[in-house]
């Protein structure tokens, strides 16, 4: 009941102070030097987002992959390039790195960029196992709030969330909270299945053109199956769980500010494609949230009728969210309510854009690492369900997953 009372004075203040502000601040035009770890298509992306803010630039690329690092070159034309990431953790006028590498990876980078002084972008989902988010997190206590930490759940910078904030602001509006549904249904054409590169296995990709022991961290023969559909394996990923339900579910954490669930579950398999996969092409998941709420989420490769969407149930009022927010009243408590729409827009830079002014300014960035621990740690949850076919629980004394 004490979680309960507590989490309704938060969603009903809107309480969200800052809990860590860097002490390591660049000057307000001074020009910022990024290196991006990982130069895939997500790396190759965050670059062309850098370039559209202002007095930013690329100052080095890291690949294992050598076709990777001859693209990124013709990208980023005056950055230097190299195999092994601590090139640019060794280069003093980098202040930044921004880290797009699979999940598995993350937790060895993160921890090396801080200890190297620098600021910290790093991908969803912020780690692939609980040991490697206590790993980061224990690096982040560390650096003490030195350093920018930014989680790339880019929702968090994106207009949808003034738009809820300002919906959550009056108490009356919702009433009690009780359920949150979401949903992320796509499809893929025939003959095409979810994550699938074929044009990726090029005969170039070969044992002296990609450093497997990087990838892999340890002496495992080389598989490119394994390193172009790394998104297959748990090894190395969450599967759709790490991809869009992280997403989704960072957003509503930090409008809720909820914490690491009490309880998850999750059922589903692989019904579409029989390619070898481990992680699951549909699937449902619940989360019992500490704060006396279910969480619910439900995705599928097969079919976009349902979408991608999410409905906060309170007993007096629903929010929506899918390509705009909207407010609903519910009648039957809140007669004289009206329905309202959101009018705020979304950024595609938005999050990078954030992340940069943070570091300017000194201040902790709209996805900070607490909030990226948090969500992986639900999303960690999740996966042990299906991979163990039962509930699993947060022991929150011993920290794990029982």
């Amino acid at each position: 009941m004490d979680s309960r009372r507590h989490f309704l004075g938060k969603v009903s203040g809107l309480a969200g102070t800052f809990a860590v502000v860097p002490a390591r601040v660049l000057g307000a035009n001074e020009r910022i030097r990024v290196g991006i770890i990982g130069a895939g298509d997500r790396g190759t992306e965050l670059i062309h987002q850098l370039s559209t803010c202002g007095n930013a630039e690329v100052g080095g690329v890291a690949d294992i992959y050598s076709r990777r690092r001859e693209k990124a070159s013709a990208i980023a034309r005056s950055a230097g390039i190299a195999a092994d990431f601590r090139f640019l953790l060794d280069d003093s006028s980098i202040d930044a790195v921004i880290i797009a590498t699979p999940p598995h990876a993350h937790a060895e980078q993160f921890c090396a960029a801080l200890e190297a002084g620098k600021h910290v972008y790093v991908e969803k989902t912020l780690a692939n196992s609980v040991q490697q988010a206590k790993r980061m997190r224990d690096a982040a206590h560390h650096d003490a709030g030195e350093h920018v930490i930014q989680v790339g759940h880019q929702a968090c910078s994106g207009g949808h969330m003034n738009d809820v904030r300002q919906f959550l602001s009056r108490t009356e509006r919702m009433g009690r909270i009780s359920a949150l549904a979401m949903r992320h249904y796509r499809n893929m054409p025939h003959g095409k299945a979810q994550w699938a590169r074929p044009a990726l296995m090029t005969h170039d990709l070969t044992p002296n053109n990609v450093d497997y022991a990087a990838f892999a961290n340890s002496a495992d023969t080389f598989d490119a199956h394994r390193f172009i559909h790394w998104r297959y394996f748990w090894e190395y990923s969450g599967g759709g769980v790490a991809e869009y339900m992280s997403q989704q579910l960072a957003f509503w954490y930090h409008a809720l500010q909820l914490e690491i669930p009490a309880s998850a579950a999750m059922t589903g398999g692989n019904f579409l494609w029989d390619d070898g996969r481990e992680t699951p092409d549909t699937m449902d998941v619940a989360l019992t949230q500490p704060e006396g709420m279910l969480v619910s989420w439900s995705s599928g490769f097969g079919n976009n009728q349902l979408g991608i969407s999410e409905d906060l149930l309170g007993s007096a009022g629903t929010i929506l969210r899918s390509s705009q927010v909207r407010y609903v009243p519910q009648k039957i408590n809140r007669p004289d309510g009206v329905e309202i729409p959101g009018r705020s827009a979304n950024a595609p830079h938005g999050h990078m854009q954030n992340f940069l002014d943070s570091i300017r300014l000194g201040r902790e960035p709209n996805c900070p690492f607490n909030l990226g621990y948090r969500v992986s740690i639900a999303c960690q949850m999740a996966v042990e369900s299906y991979r163990q076919q039962r509930t699993v629980r947060w022991d929150t004394a011993r920290e794990e997953i029982v």
